[in-house]
């Protein structure tokens, strides 16, 4: 079984290679220029100077996917809700890496003190990516349609949520950001 762990700066050389994977090849995401690892870097340094969680997943010394949770807006009555990213290796896909992935990821963002999880799927064919987080209790609330345009063809995203914790039966424990 993979080892799930928080990232480090070595880990960015394949972070970038597997999403750059994802941007060239896929309608997960809706990027059509892989950014570099420095890019990715940053990136990873925005997500957790927020106190938010970015890991991966690694098997015999080899990072095969990452997730990561990032403010689903940056306005302070948002800072209880993340959206979720996850991205896997080609090789890795299959074998229930997202599934821990992700499920580790939600565990972390809960103890984090985050309370709402979107999920904002890039096409309503990614079945994998539908299909995991429905899997673990998230449900699907909507669909934008044709709002990407990507490999010469509109593309829909597919929004999914997940309450953690007390969700939103208690008010939060602090006024502040999430730890």
């Amino acid at each position: 079984m993979p080892l799930i762990r928080p990232s480090r700066d070595e880990d960015l050389d394949a972070i970038a290679r597997i999403y750059g994977h994802h941007v060239l090849h896929g309608t997960g995401t809706f990027e059509t220029t892989p950014p570099s690892p420095a890019e990715m870097g940053t990136r990873r340094a925005d997500v957790l100077s927020k106190g938010l969680p970015w890991l991966v997943a690694e098997e015999d010394g080899q990072v095969l996917g990452f997730a990561y949770g990032n403010w689903f807006k940056p306005r302070p009555a948002y800072r209880f809700s993340v959206e979720d990213s996850i991205y896997l290796a080609p090789e890795a896909a299959g074998k229930g890496l997202g599934r821990a992935l992700l499920a580790e990821l939600l565990a972390t963002l809960e103890r984090a003190g985050v309370r709402k999880v979107m999920a904002v799927i890039g096409d309503s064919g990614n079945a994998g990516s539908v299909g995991v987080h429905r899997a673990l209790g998230f449900e699907q609330v909507g669909v934008i349609q044709s709002c990407g345009w990507k490999f010469d063809r509109w593309l829909d995203i597919v929004l999914m949520q997940k309450t953690l914790g007390a969700g939103d039966t208690t008010p939060p424990e602090t006024s502040g950001t999430p730890a």
